[in-house]
């Protein structure tokens, strides 16, 4: 797939930076307080794990629709659609898979969880290859953490699989994300400092 696309117009690039920027960074600060409010209620999977690891793709979910609503008319727009709907169903399926797997349900959790990461990741690196450019820079946390979620997803997966599954990882991944994501914020930033700077 191309990672080109038309440049927009310089008003249009400068609203989606600050709108990609606002969004990122508010992603990344709800996934590192999701990481620590997680740490703390997994232990058992209770009312409030399952209702955590539902809010977790609905945060997903709901950046996707921003993000789709924020971004000019391109071919990303498909594929976030499409990621805000996985999240949506997947957060069907850990609510599923935490309240009627029974003994298993940490296995099951894991499983679903995984997948979505995989899916989620594969569409985040598309996602971050068709907005590279002079406008939004060179995506690198973006392609990086995505990139990472796919990888992660596998191995979730065969932890799930194996014979002591544990939800500590978790935390780790929306800590990790949250990371980025905060990173992918700063950059931007950065970029839309240095246009200014060359405009004036």
């Amino acid at each position: 797939m191309s990672t080109q696309t038309s440049a927009p117009a310089p008003a249009a690039a400068t609203d989606e930076r600050s709108s990609l920027l606002r969004l990122y960074l508010s992603r990344g600060l709800l996934a590192l307080a999701w990481a620590l409010a997680f740490a703390g209620a997994h232990e058992d999977i209770d009312a409030v794990a399952i209702t955590l690891l539902v809010a977790y793709p609905l945060i997903d979910a709901v950046s996707s629709l921003l993000d789709h609503r924020a971004t000019p008319n391109g071919p990303e727009h498909r594929v976030i659609a499409f990621n805000g709907v996985l999240s949506t169903l997947a957060a069907v399926a850990l609510g599923i898979a935490g309240a009627f797997a029974g003994d298993g349900g940490v296995a099951s959790v894991l499983h679903v969880f995984g997948a979505w990461a995989i899916v989620s990741g594969a569409a985040q690196v598309i996602v971050g290859l068709r907005r590279r450019g002079p406008e939004l820079g060179k995506q690198w946390p973006t392609l990086i953490s995505g990139g990472l979620s796919f990888l992660v997803g596998i191995t979730y997966n065969i932890q799930a699989a194996g014979d002591h599954p544990s939800l500590d990882v978790l935390s780790v991944y929306a800590t990790g994300g949250g990371v980025w994501f905060i990173l992918q914020a700063l950059l931007l930033g950065w970029k839309s400092r240095r246009l200014r700077t060359r405009t004036t």
